[in-house]
């Protein structure tokens, strides 16, 4: 299938990382076509704990733009990111953090590097989803987190992240997913497994008040509330144990395990 994309008539195919490059001027755009990646960078920081030692490292995963940057202040990290995208690893550059290009399923920086890795709303975008967990946790130290949040491989998901999603102003560019690559999440947990991370998941969404507020333009961001369900989104957080275990705990891969679900509004 070939979309045409965001007033261009060049068309790209689902999942293009040229688009990236096409709306290079929306990541710092707080109602641009990048707006729901603000609201879930601040929600993915909200995982990430106060460093522990001086010289502590995160390894921000397909980084975009940097978004994370100013959730992650005073937080005692020295931000890394990776992305493929030369606009956004300038921006990234731009707003503090060491940006280098690079793939997420072939990262260019050393085994136990980071205390922190995140990989936020990237998982959906690789055509090997192993290797990209492995990756991850290459990147980890002993005890290290890896904290995520990605798109599940549900009809659901397929409907409400792809079908509505990319046509609501501000949630989704139309045409940024492929729906081929969401995320199976017993397959994630699988993986986290193997390289030593058990993964305890969530699921989240925007606040509808939160929603209702911005698009009256009643306020400039939205916060992510914690459901009970993962069929859609979901964050992920675990610990590196080291060692490889085939073995995955049930709790693994059941919802509500991140933390406490809020109730909902």
């Amino acid at each position: 299938m070939v979309i045409l994309r965001e007033n261009s008539d060049v068309p790209l195919r689902p999942n293009d990382p040229a688009l990236y490059e096409r709306l290079a001027d929306e990541w710092w755009s707080p109602r641009g076509k990048f707006a729901m990646l603000h609201w879930l960078a601040a929600a993915r920081a909200e995982l990430v704990p106060p460093a522990t030692r001086e010289g502590a490292v995160l390894v921000d995963l397909g980084c975009g733009g940097g978004l994370m940057a100013p959730h992650l202040r005073g937080k005692g990290y020295h931000h890394v990111g990776v992305d493929t995208s030369p606009s956004a690893v300038r921006q990234a550059a731009a707003h503090g953090v060491h940006a280098v290009r690079g793939d997420v399923t072939a990262v260019p920086l050393r085994d136990g590097c980071a205390d922190v890795v995140a990989a936020g709303e990237i998982l959906e975008h690789v055509e090997d989803l192993p290797r990209a967990v492995a990756e991850s946790c290459r990147l980890l130290r002993p005890d290290g987190l890896l904290v995520l949040d990605t798109l599940a491989d549900t009809a659901v998901c397929r409907v409400l992240a792809i079908g509505v999603a990319e046509r609501v102003p501000g949630m989704a560019p139309r045409g940024v997913h492929d729906a081929r690559l969401l995320v199976d999440r017993a397959e994630l947990a699988r993986e986290c497994a193997r390289h030593g991370v058990r993964l305890q998941v969530r699921g989240v969404r925007p606040s509808l008040r939160g929603v209702a507020g911005w698009l009256a333009r009643r306020r400039e961001s939205v916060p992510m509330v914690p459901i009970s369900s993962t069929a859609v989104l979901f964050q992920g957080r675990g610990r590196r144990t080291g060692g490889d275990s085939a073995d995955v705990p049930r709790a693994a891969v059941e919802p509500g395990h991140a933390g406490p679900a809020a109730a909902e509004d």
